[in-house]
C-alpha cells in the first residue's frame, strides 16, 4: 500500500451519549470536529438511559458526519478510509455508529476501519503531542474503565491492571447524584471539592492483594453513601463539600498509588493520562511534581479530547490503516470488549 499519498480519516464515536466525528489528515491535522452531546437529554434521569441513547445516536449520526465532512471541505471520495468505535459501551449505541460507518464506507468503496474505544482514548494524546516517546504507561479513568496500560509501541500494549467492579468514573457519578449535585459526577464533586475540607472523612482506599495494579471503587463509594445515611437517619448535618473533597481525595490517592507503583517497576519515557478522569485538575497537579522527580514526561488531552470523541478514534484509526488492519463488512458491536 502506498502511503505517500495524504491519508483522510473519518472517525465516528457513539458508545454511550456523544454523536461525534472527526476528520483526521495524515494523523496530524485535524480538519474538523463535530460533538453532539446528549448531556441534557439524560441530566433529569441522573444517568444515561441506554433506549434514548440510541435512539439519539439516529437522529444526530448522518448530520453530525455531514457536518464534519463539511467544515473539512472533503467529500466520501476523498477519505482512505472510515474508522468507528465497536466497543466496548452500550450495545444500541454502538449498533448505531458500527451500521452507519459500515454503510457509508461500503458506498464509497473505502476500508472500513475497527476501534476499540479504550484504545481510542490513549490516543487522544497523540491529537496535541506529536512526539510522543515509547515506552508509554497510560492511566485510563473514564465512566466505565479504570486501566493501567504499557504501550510498548503503537498498537502495542499490555493492560496491566483494570477495574474489578466501579470504574472511577462510575463512582464520581454516582455520588454525584447521591449528594443531589448534577450529572455527570466529575465536574460537580470537582467544584465542590474546591470549598471542602479533603481531610473531614476518612474514607477507604482499596489497594486491592500486594503488587496487583487492578482497581475497586465499590467499597469507596459504599462507604461514602454509608455516611451520608447514617447523617440522615442520626439527623446530622453533612458538609457537602467536604464530603466530595474526601471522596475525590481517595479516588485521586488510589489512582496515584498504583501507578507511581507501576512505574517503579517498570521503565517508561512518557506517563498518560485519558480518559474522563484525566480532565481532573487535583489528579494533575497531584501526580506532576511525582512524575517530574522520576524524569518521566507527562501529558494529558485538553478537556474537549477526554470525554468521547470522534477525533480520538480517527487518530487511533490512522495507526490501524497505517497498519492494514481492515475490518470485515460483517463488523458487529461488542458492548464488552476489553483491550
Amino acid at each position: 500500500m502506498n502511503h505517500s499519498k495524504r491519508i483522510s480519516i473519518l472517525g465516528i464515536e457513539t458508545s454511550c451519549d456523544e454523536t461525534s466525528a472527526a476528520v483526521l489528515i495524515n494523523g496530524q491535522e485535524l480538519k474538523s470536529h463535530i460533538i453532539s452531546s446528549q448531556i441534557e437529554t439524560h441530566q433529569k434521569y441522573g444517568g444515561v438511559v441506554p433506549e434514548i441513547a440510541s435512539r439519539e445516536h439516529c437522529v444526530h449520526i448522518g448530520k453530525v458526519v455531514d457536518q464534519a465532512l463539511e467544515a473539512a471541505n472533503l467529500g466520501f471520495q476523498d477519505l482512505s478510509a472510515i474508522a468507528v468505535t465497536y466497543g466496548p459501551g452500550l450495545v444500541g449505541s454502538l449498533l448505531v455508529g458500527v451500521a452507519g460507518a459500515k454503510a457509508m464506507a461500503y458506498a464509497a468503496g473505502i476500508p472500513l476501519i475497527a476501534v476499540n474505544h479504550l484504545e481510542g482514548h490513549v490516543y487522544a494524546n497523540f491529537l496535541e503531542h506529536q512526539d510522543i516517546d515509547f515506552p508509554l504507561l497510560a492511566l485510563l479513568a473514564s465512566g466505565g474503565h479504570t486501566n493501567l496500560i504499557l504501550f510498548k509501541h503503537h498498537l502495542d500494549y499490555e493492560v496491566l491492571g483494570r477495574t474489578r467492579d466501579d470504574a472511577a468514573g462510575e463512582a464520581f457519578d454516582k455520588v454525584a447524584r447521591t449528594l443531589g449535585l448534577g450529572y455527570p459526577g466529575g465536574p460537580y464533586i470537582q467544584k465542590a471539592a474546591v470549598i471542602g475540607n479533603p481531610q473531614a472523612y476518612d474514607f477507604p482506599r482499596a489497594m486491592l492483594e500486594p503488587g496487583s495494579f487492578d482497581f475497586s471503587f465499590s467499597g469507596l463509594k459504599s462507604s461514602v453513601l454509608n455516611t451520608l445515611n447514617t447523617a440522615r437517619m442520626k439527623e446530622e448535618k453533612i458538609n457537602i463539600n467536604d464530603l466530595a473533597a474526601s471522596f475525590q481525595m481517595a479516588v485521586v490517592d488510589v489512582l496515584i498509588r498504583k501507578s507511581l507503583k507501576a512505574l517503579d517497576q517498570i521503565s517508561v519515557k512518557t506517563f498518560a493520562l485519558a480518559g474522563g478522569v484525566a480532565a481532573n485538575s487535583v489528579l494533575r497537579e497531584a501526580l506532576s511534581p511525582a512524575l517530574e522527580e522520576r524524569k518521566i514526561r507527562f501529558i494529558y488531552p485538553s478537556p474537549v479530547f477526554c470525554t468521547d470523541n470522534g477525533a480520538m478514534i480517527a487518530m487511533a484509526g490512522y495507526y490501524h490503516f497505517l497498519a492494514e488492519n481492515k475490518a470485515s463488512w460483517k463488523l458487529n458491536a461488542v458492548p464488552g470488549l476489553s483491550l
